[in-house]
């Protein structure tokens, strides 16, 4: 299996290679694992992979590695980490790992410098002590000693209770820290919830849904959706927008999708909506995800279907649109962002891939 390179997994594994840390024969916990030559290495066996996001979790369960989205009670001799850039998610996450630690077992993370590794690493000592590390690849690895009575107890509450989901814009919605605009509703979301039509109908589906914004302004504001699909890659927004969407759920029809956008969505839809991603997790620039989505959405859509679309004023989606669309009319430009409508005629397209469906 080829895997792409991917410089803090590779960080990560440098101390069980060089001898400077043990590999356990029972079985490892990787918090936010990724797939790559390391995790193929027969050296490291009994990984078990906790991975919320889908793109990330379909490689590691190709592989043939036992993927969760969630962790129960158990605990395990070594906790592995590849940690987040959001700091409050991060310190979560930290706490969550040392909490799954078994008495004399260790907890060994990694981030790569230009996403905050010494404050990682300085996080890991407030909360377990001395650690010890290096670098490698523009990243930073660091580990605990064997964890015994040196924790700080009032820490570990504290950053424990940091990830949990709380109640934002004055209890509209519920958000974590590390989701996208996870404590408000970004300005390209809004703006394109205020040029959506009345008139729109049918079933709609959300693409890159998050937490459920979107959605809930398209049903608050079109009376005639009759039912729509939120597709989400990070199952710890979908499980929110289930939360979020709640109060439409006795009239409409309401589906919630883990899933890849970009593997395709059946070809059933009146209207699609959506703010596409333009980078990856580590804020590399992606313009191809977004349109990807785009061609999708084109894919999804039935003869006369509306795509309804918000973007930064700069990213090229132009001709993707023009080949994908009988119809484009740009709506609006304000605040750095485009708001385009895109309309579909001819033959619904060839069939996609079915998503899994979670939740309801």
């Amino acid at each position: 299996m080829t895997t792409s390179s991917d410089p803090a997994l590779d960080t990560l594994f440098i101390p069980f290679k060089t001898g400077m840390l043990p590999w356990p024969s029972a079985h490892v916990l990787f918090l936010r694992a990724r797939l790559g030559n390391s995790m193929l290495d027969p050296s490291f066996k009994n990984i078990i992979c906790e991975q919320t996001f889908k793109p990330d979790a379909e490689p590691l369960i190709a592989a043939g590695f036992n993927v969760v989205n969630s962790t129960d009670a158990e605990t395990y001799p070594l906790i592995m980490v590849l940690l987040p850039r959001q700091r409050e998610e991060a310190r979560a996450l930290l706490a969550q790992a040392v909490r799954l630690t078994q008495p004399g077992g260790q907890v060994i993370a990694c981030l790569s410098n230009s996403e905050g590794a010494r404050s990682g690493e300085s996080d890991m000592e407030k909360l377990v002590g001395p650690v010890s590390s290096l670098s490698k690849h523009k990243c930073r690895v660091f580990w605990s000693a064997p964890l015994t009575t040196q924790v700080n107890k009032a820490l570990l509450d504290e950053w424990s209770a940091l990830d949990a989901p709380r109640p934002i814009c004055d209890g509209r919605f519920i958000s974590r820290p590390g989701l996208f605009a996870w404590n408000r509703i970004d300005r390209a979301s809004q703006l394109l919830a205020t040029h959506l039509p009345a008139n729109l109908s049918g079933h709609a589906a959300d693409l890159g849904a998050g937490f459920g914004y979107l959605s809930v302004e398209a049903l608050r504001r079109c009376a005639n959706i009759t039912a729509i699909d939120l597709y989400e890659a990070e199952a710890r927004a979908l499980t929110l927008a289930t939360v979020n969407l709640r109060e439409y759920n006795e009239h409409r029809t309401l589906g919630f999708h883990w899933h890849d956008v970009t593997q395709g969505i059946p070809p059933r839809y009146d209207v699609i909506i959506t703010n596409p991603p333009f980078h990856t997790q580590s804020r590399a620039d992606r313009p191809d995800i977004g349109k990807r989505f785009i061609t999708v959405a084109a894919a999804a859509l039935r003869p006369e279907g509306q795509l309804w679309l918000v973007a930064n004023r700069h990213l090229p989606y132009e001709d993707i649109l023009t080949s994908s669309f009988s119809h484009i009319r740009t709506v609006a430009q304000e605040d750095g962002f485009k708001i385009i409508a895109a309309t579909k005629t001819g033959s619904s397209g060839p069939s996609q891939t079915a998503p899994r469906r979670i939740h309801r």
